[in-house]
């Protein structure tokens, strides 16, 4: 049974230079291993981030380091939930889509319960 369902879209210039004008944002936002990414994976990676927390009707936010968006071996974006939000998650299937083209990134999530 679906659960929630969430869609984010970030313009990448946009969200680029919010990064240059605010020191200390990428590494509030991503963990070490996603402030490697590319610009365009980051915004993808925050807009992934944006609709989890649509997903789960989470009100208070989410801790952003407890969602990290990892690739398997195939390409495939998963994420890797701790703390909070893996509490949260409770088991449930989390199916994440990103894609970035002419200058935004989007993101998708739908929550799975049994």
């Amino acid at each position: 049974m679906i659960d929630g369902i969430g869609i984010d879209v970030v313009d990448i210039e946009r969200f680029k230079a919010s990064l240059e004008r605010t020191p200390g944002l990428v590494e509030k936002l991503f963990t070490p291993a996603e402030q490697l990414k590319p610009i365009a994976s980051l915004a993808a990676r925050f807009a992934a981030k944006e609709a989890l927390a649509k997903a789960l009707s989470n009100e208070k936010g989410l801790p952003w380091h407890e969602a990290e968006i990892v690739n398997l071996e195939n390409g495939k974006p998963e994420f890797l939930f701790r703390g909070q939000i893996a509490d949260l998650i409770d088991g449930a299937k989390v199916h994440l889509s990103l894609s970035h083209d002419a200058g935004i990134a989007s993101a998708m999530v739908v929550v799975e319960r049994n």
